[in-house]
């Protein structure tokens, strides 16, 4: 496990010590309904010929329409991870970690090590922003960076209570049609972080999707203090 330095102490003064272990979506029980819970993950071009690239983290998935989405665990790292030569390992990472309202950027930089565990890049702040409640709050940086944290309604349509029907075997007639299915996730909130930048700071893609376009191979952790 790494121990974190103290992250940009004018402004984020309590990250000193935090041990950061990663947590996968629904295998640990232990991060359901806090901000190390993945959601959804998307990595997109923002439009076509875009010369940048999208990514997007939905946390915290258990939040149905009459609960409230919660706040961004400040003991919670969330870790976008770019594979720039192939070998599906991290070459590049791009960090964000909440504190006293706003959320905090670091990267794309290597990062100390591969793996689980991860340490706060303190030497590698790519910005900060607001976090977002009622209005939608952004910041675009110097080097052409845009970001943004805060709660989203929820992308995903799922009619969940009839999946669960259909594998617990109560549903012989198996799924809904789609004029029957309910999106039960509908009027839902996830708590979002979304980074737009270059594809300059990020290398040359190595991947190559299905439509035969360039691709990053990315994926994202989050990385919860024990």
């Amino acid at each position: 496990m790494k121990r974190t330095k103290q992250i940009l102490a004018f402004a984020i003064p309590a990250i000193v010590g935090i041990i950061l272990v990663a947590a996968d979506h629904i295998d640990a029980p232990s991060s359901m309904g806090t901000t190390a819970d993945i959601a959804d993950f998307f990595a997109f071009e923002p439009e076509e010929g875009s010369n940048n690239t999208v990514f997007i983290v939905d946390l915290q998935s258990n939040v149905l329409p009459d609960l409230a989405y919660g706040t961004f665990d400040e003991d919670v790292l969330t870790e976008i991870n770019i594979d720039t030569d192939g070998d599906l390992v991290e070459d590049l990472v791009i960090q964000a970690i909440p504190r006293d309202g706003r959320m905090y950027f670091f990267g794309p930089v290597a990062p100390m090590q591969s793996g689980l565990n991860s340490e706060v890049l303190i030497d590698s702040p790519l910005g900060d922003v607001e976090i977002s409640t009622t209005t939608a709050i952004t910041e675009t940086t110097d080097s052409g960076v845009s970001l943004f944290a805060g709660p989203r309604q929820d992308p995903f349509f799922f009619d969940f209570f009839q999946f669960n029907a259909v594998i617990g075997g109560m549903a012989p007639n198996g799924f809904n049609s789609p004029d029957e299915a309910e999106d039960t996730f509908d009027g839902a909130n996830t708590l979002s972080i979304a980074v737009e930048i270059p594809n300059a700071l990020l290398g040359t893609p190595t991947g190559m999707n299905a439509l035969g376009v360039p691709v990053y191979k990315t994926w994202v952790t989050s990385n919860q203090k024990q």
